[in-house]
């Protein structure tokens, strides 16, 4: 005799993973739940993504006027309010969250506006106390900032903390080298603030060594202060301002310090010990490829799992899941090969791998072009854009794409589908150049750059 259970799924989390998973399952006409302790949307919409890429744009009309002088335009002198900024953002962000409410009501899912621990592979508890028993469980609690560990690093702030500032400083320094560091400095530094980034290694450790040269050289040409093997050792209030110590003795007196060197996975407080779930000793749940735990009635997706942060693949890895479980059909997310962006200013755009990956198993041919986007010659802006593409010289085929410049992650994703197909160098060279753009420059690379 089978097991009665209040739900075929039950879902902890409503990030963009956890409520497509949650809203296609219902779909099906499964019985499903979903809990959220916070807001609805996770980190990409509520504190992540969306209002980033939204304060991206408006740091970036600091430029845009400029540049209008030499296209003709009269512009007066312009000035930004943040609260205005702060104020239409949020706006949006509450709109799209009531999107994905009435998505999930619409569907049919049940929603629980409140925290949901596990007590065994069948049975979650919410906040109130209350027992739920689902035939899966479905955990997608995505990932948090991490504080790095130093004297008065509380008087930091992370990037969660971004979006409820209620005043522009006039001063920051970002602490880390990654994407979030370097975005959030774009976008402060274009909205007039004056910004030091700081890290203990080089910037975009992981990345081609050509695409982080060109951003430190770019950043540093805006007036970006970008200081490279210090490390912050000490944070203390001076007259209502931080004074940050470095380990080579300098010092930095800013308004604001955000720390951010670095995500770790939102296992805390979910009773996994109780399950005798298995975790990384960084306390992400480990998951075999159709992302089911040890457990085998619970399941986890996106960036709890650590295994890719990036909202489209939490998306994919729901979808997956669903695959899996509701229509008998075994399915493991691809983690090949995934085109991704860094909205800094110039943008990124990488596919595939980077120069020094490929050239420890291939012998490589280097395509390499740097220009000055048509976009900047009329107001003379310096701004350089870099083409890259990394082929391997036996079969031709494109083992990386990378892209530092004006709307580098829009042609990424073009690009990316030529990639993830298995394009040759010689598939590129074919394909008719798209005249006047940027991008027509990945189809008109014709020489290697010489070795050596």
């Amino acid at each position: 005799m089978s097991q009665s259970y209040d739900y075929d799924l039950f879902v902890i989390g409503a990030g963009s993973g956890g409520v497509r998973a949650a809203r296609v399952s219902a779909g099906m006409g499964k019985k499903v739940a979903i809990a959220e302790e916070s807001r609805y949307g996770g980190t990409c919409v509520i504190r992540g993504c969306v209002p980033k890429k939204l304060m991206v744009y408006a740091s970036a009309y600091s430029e845009m006027f400029e540049d209008a002088r030499g296209y003709g335009w009269s512009v007066a002198e312009p000035s930004f309010e943040w609260g205005a900024m702060k104020k239409a953002r949020d706006t949006e962000i509450d709109r799209l969250e009531g999107i994905y409410r009435k998505m999930l009501n619409g569907s049919g899912v049940e929603m629980f506006d409140q925290r949901a621990r596990l007590i065994d592979g069948h049975t979650v508890e919410l906040a109130d106390g209350k027992r739920i028993s689902a035939k899966t469980i479905l955990i997608a609690t995505g990932g948090r900032p991490a504080l790095p560990s130093f004297e008065g690093v509380d008087h930091a702030i992370v990037s969660d903390d971004i979006f409820d500032i209620e005043t522009q400083p006039e001063s920051v320094l970002c602490i880390g080298g990654g994407y979030i560091s370097l975005e959030f400095a774009c976008v402060f530094h274009g909205l007039g603030t004056k910004v030091t980034v700081s890290n203990r290694s080089t910037l975009l450790r992981g990345y081609d060594g050509d695409v982080r040269a060109h951003l430190i050289e770019a950043l540093e040409h805006k007036g970006i202060d970008v200081r490279l093997g210090i490390n912050p050792v000490k944070i203390e209030e001076s007259g209502g301002r931080k004074l940050v110590t470095f380990d080579d003795g300098s010092t930095l007196t800013v308004d604001t310090v955000l720390a951010a060197t670095g995500r770790r996975p939102n296992t805390n407080d979910l009773g996994l010990e109780e399950t005798e779930i298995a975790m990384s000793k960084g306390g992400a749940i480990e998951v075999d490829a159709y992302s089911r735990t040890n457990v085998p009635s619970v399941y986890a997706i996106g960036d709890v799992t650590d295994r890719v942060q990036l909202t489209p693949v939490a998306i994919r890895e729901g979808m997956a899941f669903v695959e899996t479980v509701f229509n008998d059909n075994p399915t493991s997310p691809d983690h090949e090969l995934i085109a991704t962006a860094v909205f800094t200013q110039p943008e990124i755009g990488i596919i595939g791998m980077t120069e020094e990956d490929a050239r420890e198993d291939h012998d490589v041919a280097i395509y390499r072009s740097t220009f000055r986007a048509m976009i900047h010659t009329l107001p003379g802006r310096e701004e350089k854009t870099l083409m890259k593409i990394v082929v391997d010289k036996a079969s031709d085929k494109v083992l990386g794409v990378h892209i530092v410049g004006h709307h580098a992650g829009e042609m990424i994703q073009c690009a990316a589908i030529a990639v993830k197909m298995g394009a040759t160098k010689a598939d590129f060279d074919r394909t008719m150049a798209v005249h006047p753009t940027s991008a027509e420059e990945l189809v008109t690379m014709r020489e290697p750059v010489a070795e050596g």
